[in-house]
C-alpha cells in the first residue's frame, strides 16, 4: 500500500467527481441489426431490484433493458427476495450494485454489510449449481462489498474499493476518474472468450471501456474476460468518496473486472464494474456507458455476454 494524494489534489478529485450523479441517457437508442431471437421469443433475463439496488430497470439501467429487448430477450424485474432462488422461468438472473438499505453511499458503515442474507446466497448458489444462469455485477465501494459474500459462494473475491489507474499529480488524479479504461485485447486485457468472439466475426469484440469500479480475484476455474492495466491501484477508503491524505492504495494490476465460470450445470459472469451495461450522463455531462468514446463495442459484448449465459 502506498500513500493517498496530497490535500489539493484530493479536493480537486472531490470536486470534479464525488457528487457527480447520474442520470439515464434518454437520447441512447440501441440499434440491434442481427437480433438474437425473434422479438419477445427469446429467454426470460430477470433483473433483481428487490435489494435496494442502485441501478434499475426502468433508472439507470434503462438502456441495458432497451438492448435485450431488442435482441430478442424477454426482460422483467424481480421485485421478491431469494430465499428460493428466481423465479422458476427466469433462464438469466441480473444483479447489479445491491445494497444493504437505501442509505447514500456515502452513509454505508464500514466494512460495508451484505446485501444478500446467508438464506438468498445459499438459494442463489444451488440455483445455479443445478443449471441457473447468474450475472453478478457489483461497482466500487460500497456495492462491492454488499455482494462480497454472494461473491464468495462462486469462488470470487471482491476488494471493496475504487479501481483507477495510479497518480502522482493533480492532473493525474482527475484523468484517473474522469476517463474511462480501455480494455483491449491488443494490451492483453480483453480476454479471447465466446463473449468476445460472439456469434459471428460480426460480433466480435476487440475493445471494452469501464468506468472506475472495483477489481476482484477468483479462483482458478474462472475464466478472465476483463483485466485491469498493471499500473492500476485500488483506493481504499473507509466511506465511498471520501478520499483523504492517508487513504490507502492496494496494486491490482491484472487483477479481473470481468470474470466467467461454469459452475455445475450452470454459468456465472462476474463484473466488477456497472457502468459499461448501459448509457448514462453526470450531472456535469460526460457521457458514460454505450453512448461514451471509446465505448462503441459495449453494446455488443453485453449481448454476447447474455447469449453465452442463455445458450443451452
Amino acid at each position: 500500500m502506498t500513500r493517498g494524494l496530497p490535500g489539493a489534489a484530493i479536493a480537486l478529485l472531490m470536486a470534479s467527481v464525488c457528487c457527480s450523479a447520474p442520470r439515464p441517457d434518454a437520447t441512447y437508442h440501441p440499434v440491434v441489426p442481427a437480433p438474437a431471437y425473434a422479438t419477445g421469443t427469446g429467454p426470460l433475463v430477470c433483473f433483481d431490484e428487490a435489494h435496494h439496488n442502485f441501478h434499475r430497470l426502468y433508472g439507470l439501467f434503462g438502456a441495458f433493458g432497451e438492448l435485450v429487448r431488442a435482441d430478442g430477450f424477454r426482460l422483467e424485474a424481480s421485485r421478491e427476495r431469494l430465499a428460493h432462488g428466481p423465479p422458476a422461468t427466469c433462464r438469466v438472473m441480473v444483479i447489479a450494485n445491491a445494497q444493504p438499505d437505501d442509505r447514500d453511499m456515502s452513509e454505508q458503515p464500514y466494512p460495508t454489510p451484505p446485501a444478500f442474507d446467508g438464506t438468498e446466497i445459499r438459494a442463489l448458489h444451488d440455483w445455479v449449481r443445478h443449471g441457473g444462469r447468474l450475472l453478478l455485477i457489483a461497482d466500487h465501494m460500497p456495492f462491492a462489498g454488499a455482494a462480497a459474500p454472494l461473491a464468495a459462494a462462486f469462488g470470487c473475491r471482491f476488494l471493496d474499493g475504487f479501481a483507477v489507474a495510479n497518480f502522482t499529480s493533480e492532473d493525474e488524479a482527475r484523468a484517473a476518474f474522469l476517463r474511462p479504461s480501455l480494455l483491449t485485447a491488443a494490451a492483453g486485457t480483453v480476454h479471447p472468450h465466446a463473449v468476445t468472439r460472439g456469434r459471428s466475426q460480426a460480433d466480435a469484440v476487440t475493445q471494452v471501456a469501464t468506468f472506475s469500479g472495483q477489481a476482484f480475484r477468483c479462483g482458478p476455474e474462472a475464466q478472465p474476460l476483463l483485466t485491469l492495466p498493471l499500473d492500476y491501484v485500488s483506493l481504499m477508503p473507509e466511506k465511498a468518496w471520501q478520499f483523504t491524505m492517508e487513504t490507502p492504495r492496494v496494486p491490482v494490476g491484472g487483477w479481473m473486472q470481468g470474470a466467467a465460470l461454469d459452475f455445475g450445470s450452470g454459468r456465472v459472469a462476474v463484473f466488477g464494474e456497472a457502468g459499461m451495461f448501459s448509457a448514462q450522463i453526470t450531472d456535469d455531462g460526460r457521457p458514460m456507458g454505450f453512448n461514451a468514446p471509446g465505448a462503441e463495442q459495449n453494446a455488443r459484448y453485453v449481448l454476447n455476454l447474455l447469449e453465452w449465459l442463455a445458450a443451452p
